[in-house]
């Protein structure tokens, strides 16, 4: 509760001294509204999902309402594709986007990215019988299948894959067990849920990223949103300090995917 009062009175001072000039500055409008609104997928398990009750969870939307409650207000989820929710950012419909968002320069050209709260290990994933793919350089003229604008399908193009899109990791993983496309990459996390959840499903995996990629919520750049950003950091930090974003990881990933390796 200290921690949460203490999150709090940071983000009115911050809003205090934000010049009368910035009268749309993005952390007033937050905390005037009462309500963080906030993308994300809701099919991409562990991190945001529907549980048996139909109820959207996961560690993304845990962590997305501890931040608004480190901010004192409401969290507002709105699901969507993964193709419309940066999109969805760029224009104001969303606050921010919690849905595993990796940190890339790319991406970080265009937006401002909170501290990590998370990092993730790519893998590469190919049917049980695939002997030709062993590792990321073997994609190169195969074909893969990933969300659009996903950090997997730009990975996959990198190595010189034809990436084919679509909505969701089920439907990725159906076309890889179909024979449709050749592979498909996705965090390494949540390919273990899948599997735990369909253990005699034909997949193996043939490669693993070295280093593990920064997890961060984009916020659009703009002087207007720097107060927010830096309310949005401390409500990280405060909340990587107390142990909730180690519970939080521990309950959904039985592991600790919060800390930096």
């Amino acid at each position: 509760m200290l921690r949460k009062l203490t999150a709090l009175f940071v983000a009115c001072i911050l809003l205090l001294s934000v010049p009368a000039a910035l009268a749309d500055d993005l952390l007033a409008t937050v905390l005037n509204r009462g309500k963080l609104t906030i993308a994300t997928e809701g099919e991409w398990a562990p991190w945001t999902y529907h549980d048996e009750t139909d109820a959207l969870v996961g560690f993304d939307v845990e962590v997305a309402q501890a931040i608004a409650g480190q901010l004192g207000v409401e969290a507002d989820f709105v699901e969507g594709p993964w193709s419309g929710i940066l999109q969805g950012v760029d224009n104001g419909m969303y606050d921010i986007a919690a849905n595993g968002v990796e940190i890339t320069e790319e991406r970080s050209e265009k937006y401002d990215f909170s501290v990590p709260y998370a990092y993730l290990h790519t893998v590469l994933i190919v049917r049980g019988d695939n002997e030709d793919i062993k590792s990321f350089e073997d994609l190169k003229g195969k074909r893969t299948v990933n969300s659009a604008g996903s950090t997997y399908a730009m990975i996959a193009e990198d190595y010189g894959a034809e990436a084919a899109i679509v909505d969701d990791l089920a439907r990725t993983i159906e076309a890889v067990l179909l024979g449709t496309a050749d592979a498909t990459l996705n965090a390494e996390d949540s390919f273990g849920d899948y599997m735990r959840e369909h253990p005699d499903a034909n997949l193996k995996v043939v490669a693993r990223s070295e280093e593990a990629s920064p997890v961060g919520i984009p916020v659009r750049k703009g002087a207007e949103n720097a107060a927010f950003l830096a309310a949005l950091n401390g409500a990280i930090e405060a909340l990587r300090a107390d142990g909730t974003l180690n519970a939080i990881s521990m309950k959904y990933f039985n592991t600790d995917i919060t800390a930096a390796e």
